[in-house]
């Protein structure tokens, strides 16, 4: 799901104690203590120099306007922290123009450029605009225009000559260009938005100029008109800091304390993710858009600058993206389809084997429990969770610690064999129930502690099969046990032991063209822990868990988002079962079993925990999934052997815990989604039968749709280029 990085050969490496960076016309230049400026197009730092004395810094810079578009990124204009002003040549690498204290004393802040003027800002608040002078460029040696500004700049940004000044979460129009005598604060009044926290970006969008967006510390993101500067609206986008906005294209891109970066369709409604990855181990903490790159070279180029010292650049235009959506979407002229139906079961055994089901009140078969009768869907995918008896005192964090080498051989003898004998036990289900004239194969088996996942393909389906591949991803005690497990939980043995069971097999294929993702997961227990099983999504889904496809036709045809495959989300179509222990909140059991009884199931999915995190949490990972309505009681927990919700010590308030999420843009439906009663673990099976559309690529045809998509862009780059000088 990572974006094509912009064609150069490795990462930026930043100054130490970066203060500022800008790009301009294939040049990006990052300051501090050093100044240091690259040229893109021959991948070289063509400038690293300090200020001269060992105090003083670049505190802020910006290119200076060109006469011409093909001038842009000619000269470089430097702030200090003493208030000293420097103009550089940058094909020279040399100071042309300089005025020291021009600042007096004060460290200059912030260097905005509009259109053919340039203006400063210190620390003090005093801004100067510096207007073009008779060569229609603004210089150091002109006379600039001196305003006041009130002190506390957190952000500010010039949109249609009105400077958009924050301080804290409070927001101040100027209008500098004013003539002297008029009075230059023109909005007299700060404004700003209830429930929303301070400022700490901007951006307006090409082409978009009439909307101004804010980033917030709380992941909100304001929009202001830029004709009336009323409030628009506030958009939700994320539970983490925005730390950095910019328009690049026809979106919104946003950096975040995480190291994600986030592009938004802001004219969808609701705004639309593009494209979301994980750009920086550190907090991206400043977006560079090159606007004048798009028409002198036919790329749009946005840096993302990080605390962990890098610059990396990106395509600002998504282009593959673009082509991949509309081919995708015009798939009707270049494909032929086929519906496949496929069953998914999932289900917390809670350590029964196949001997158990022989006690099992209604029938022991637990194909003919969980099956309509006379159904012969194409896969039949069953996902277990639990097979393995965690509580054992054999598999106490001891043991664990020693690592695979030093595990005892009879214990590992004894998981393998309760894998074997579901496996076993359900290939003769398959042969004993499943008609006669539509016999099935085993297309996959995999575990990993507790986890089982085994799937069936029909035979007449298995040549339509290929690039089979799995991969596991474990959670525990640092990765190495099925889920992550902190220094206090290895000293308390229960916990080790509930969080063991964490992690994910995850299996993908094609069939025919149409590429497949099966996800079985196990998330952490407990009442309280929803963050962490949030955490636990999202580490699945953003792991780059399975082979990567180096075929760029292939990518194209069978993988979304500009993926290769390698990330779940990746994939056209992508199926997530398993014990994701998401519970009801603020309910007593008493409450929970009341309305239960009393069939009142909306109010408790009102709370449910996972339903309220995909309206709560911008930022969720299961918001990119679908989950049918739920109709049916909770399926946890329960007395073993009965129908009786938990009445051990512990108490324990029913809950969904057991689900089923699919995501496929219109490539799958699902057809059912319900509850089985096998009584012998204290959690009830749970199944979905989808309908998937998988298709077959015509080549010929796919190469006249790729060549009409082409054409598209190309007139869309064009636009854009227009719009952005």
């Amino acid at each position: 799901m990572t974006p094509k990085r912009q064609p150069n050969k490795g990462d930026i490496k930043t100054p130490a104690h970066l203060e500022a960076a800008s790009m301009c016309a294939g040049y990006v230049c990052c300051a501090g203590q050093l100044i240091r400026l690259w040229d893109l197009t021959s991948d070289k730092t063509v400038l690293s120099t300090a200020l001269g004395e060992k105090d003083v810094r670049a505190t802020a810079l910006a290119f200076k306007p060109g006469s011409k578009s093909d001038e842009e990124g000619s000269r470089l204009w430097i702030g200090t922290n003493y208030g000293d002003m420097q103009e550089i040549d940058v094909s020279t690498h040399k100071v042309v123009a300089s005025r020291l204290n021009v600042h007096n004393g004060r460290q200059i802040i912030r260097i905005l450029r509009y259109q053919n003027t340039m203006w400063t800002l210190d620390e003090d608040g005093t801004l100067y605009v510096w207007p073009p002078t008779d060569s229609g460029l603004p210089t150091l040696e002109g006379d600039p225009l001196k305003c006041k500004l009130p002190r506390g700049h957190t952000f500010s940004i010039v949109v249609k000559g009105v400077l958009w000044l924050a301080i804290g979460r409070e927001i101040r129009l100027f209008h500098p260009s004013a003539n002297q005598s008029e009075e230059f604060n023109w909005r007299l009044q700060p404004f700003s938005q209830p429930g929303v926290s301070d400022i700490t970006s901007g951006a307006a969008i090409a082409g978009q100029l009439d909307k101004i967006y804010f980033g917030h510390s709380d992941g909100k993101i304001t929009i202001y008109s830029t004709n009336d500067y009323k409030c628009l609206g506030i958009v939700n986008v994320s539970v983490y800091k925005i730390n950095c906005l910019a328009g690049a294209g026809e979106y919104l891109w946003a950096g975040y304390n995480t190291g994600k970066l986030c592009v938004y369709d802001t004219q969808a409604r609701p705004w639309k993710v593009i494209k979301e990855w994980h750009a920086h181990e550190g907090p991206v903490i400043k977006l560079l858009v090159d606007r004048s790159s798009l028409w002198m070279s036919g790329l749009l180029r946005v840096g993302s600058v990080s605390l962990d010292n890098t610059v990396r650049l990106w395509d600002g235009l998504l282009a593959e993206d673009w082509l991949e959506s509309q081919l995708q979407a015009n798939d009707i002229s270049w494909c032929d389809f086929q519906d496949i139906e496929t069953v998914v079961m999932t289900w917390n055994a809670g350590a029964s084997t196949p001997a158990s089901l022989r006690y099992e009140k209604k029938d022991p078969n637990i194909l003919r429990t969980i099956l309509p009768p006379h159904k012969a869907p194409d896969l039949l995918v069953f996902g277990f969770q639990e097979l393995v008896d965690l509580e054992d005192k054999r598999l106490t964090a001891k043991t664990l610690l020693k690592g695979s080498r030093r595990k005892d051989a009879n214990e590992q003898d004894h998981m393998s064999r309760q894998y074997r004998d579901w496996r076993d036990h359900l290939v003769r289900s398959v042969e004993d129930y499943m008609p006669m004239n539509e016999p099935y194969v085993l297309l996959h088996t995999a575990s990993m502690v507790g986890l089982f996942s085994c799937v069936f393909i029909k035979a007449s389906r298995r040549s339509n099969i290929s690039n089979v591949q799995a991969a596991e991803i474990k959670r525990g005690m640092g990765g190495l046990h099925g889920n992550k497990v902190g220094d206090r939980m290895l000293a308390a043995h229960s916990s080790i032991q509930t969080n063991l069971r964490q992690g994910a097999l995850i299996l993908r294929f094609h069939f025919d063209d149409s590429s497949i993702c099966l996800i079985n997961c196990h998330l952490a227990a407990g009442q309280t822990h929803t963050m962490h099983r949030n955490n636990d999504i999202t580490a699945i889904l953003e792991s780059f868990a399975l082979p990567p496809e180096y075929d760029s036709v292939r990518c194209y045809n069978s993988y979304v988002g500009g993926g290769d495959g390698s990330m779940i989300l990746d994939h056209e179509i992508c199926i997530l079962n398993g014990d994701l222990n998401y519970r009801i909140d603020t309910m007593s059991r008493d409450v929970v079993i009341k309305a239960i009884k009393s069939g009142n199931l909306a109010k408790l999915l009102e709370r449910d925990q996972l339903l309220v995190s995909r309206r709560k949490n911008p930022a969720f990972g299961l918001k990119a999934f679908a989950e049918s309505p739920i109709d049916f009681n909770p399926t946890y927990k329960y007395d073993v052997g009965t129908d009786n919700y938990d009445s051990s010590e512990k108490n324990r308030a029913p809950a969904w815990c057991d689900r089923i999420l699919y995501r496929g843009a219109g490539k799958i439906k699902q057809l059912n989604y319900r509850r089985h009663d096998l009584r012998v673990s204290d959690h009830r099976p749970v199944t979905a039968t989808f309908k998937i559309r998988t298709k077959s690529v015509l080549p010929e045809k796919r190469e006249l749709a790729w060549q009409q998509c082409q054409k598209r862009f190309e007139s869309i780059r064009n636009k854009i280029g227009e719009e952005t000088k």
